[in-house]
């Protein structure tokens, strides 16, 4: 049996509909936080995991095993920056630990757009961003659609900063499975899976919506306008120019691994 795990979020529910019914006995699925999901894979408690794109050029021996992804195309609105100072005087940084992936990538922005390099410390899943010390906040995931009003200075939505500096779409989460790892049969049924949740927006939505806080318009408009869910040939670039700015600041270290 594969064991398969996928993100917790609101976002993958139209990568994982009807997942469980395609594997039956021959897959078990589990939900985490992305950054447990990479390490679960990497002390092999999965076979196949949606990891953060970070990982997969961190830890070595892996693939991509599908097209199905995470991705926005411009603004992605659970991605967030939020700053109690103008973004370009900020020195102490609250990264949220759920996602390795998007506290590469604001670091990564941080440097690009104003060669700032802030001191960061860890916000906590039970910890309020409110309560952290510290002068600007990385939210991500269903927190991050619900701000605190009135208390920041600069919002920053990430997918939409990574977008128009880049002209390049940015790939959030993948399939990812160890290289000796049999997925032929699990790659059709994760393409399959997100092609059932595209056709089945409005429904999941209207699922959905009632336990995020959020309207049904609002998710529905959150999966066809901020989020992208195929693996082509510009999130393939996008994929590569985030390995290489992350690598020039020492996130990922002397990575080999490419896309493909």
């Amino acid at each position: 049996m594969l064991r398969v795990g996928a993100v917790t979020y609101l976002n993958s529910r139209p990568l994982i509909e009807g997942l469980r019914e395609m594997m039956g006995d021959e897959g078990k699925l589990s939900l985490n936080l992305p950054s447990r999901l990479a390490d679960e894979l990497a002390a092999s408690r999965l076979d196949v995991a949606l990891i953060p794109s970070v990982e997969y050029f961190r830890q070595p021996g892996l693939k991509i095993v599908s097209d199905a992804v995470i991705a926005c195309r411009g603004p992605v609105w659970s991605v967030r920056l939020l700053s109690r100072v103008p973004v370009r005087n900020i020195r102490r940084l609250a990264l949220d630990v759920g996602s390795r992936t998007s506290a590469a990538m604001v670091q990564v922005l941080l440097m690009k757009r104003f060669g700032l390099r802030p001191e960061t410390v860890e916000l906590a899943i039970e910890q309020t961003p409110e309560a952290v010390d510290a002068d600007a906040v990385l939210l991500i995931g269903d927190r991050a659609m619900h701000p605190a009003r009135g208390v920041y200075t600069e919002i920053w939505d990430l997918g939409d900063q990574w977008c128009r500096s880049t002209g390049r779409p940015f790939v959030f989460a993948m399939w990812v499975a160890r290289e000796e790892t049999n997925t032929t049969q699990l790659a059709t049924w994760l393409s399959q899976s997100r092609d059932l949740g595209m056709s089945r927006l409005a429904e999941i939505a209207e699922r959905e919506a009632p336990t995020h806080g959020l309207s049904t318009g609002d998710v529905y408009r959150y999966f066809t306008d901020n989020l992208h869910f195929t693996l082509g040939a510009k999130e393939i670039e996008g994929l590569e120019e985030f390995r290489r700015q992350a690598e020039a600041l020492g996130l990922v270290g002397n990575s080999t691994t490419r896309v493909h």
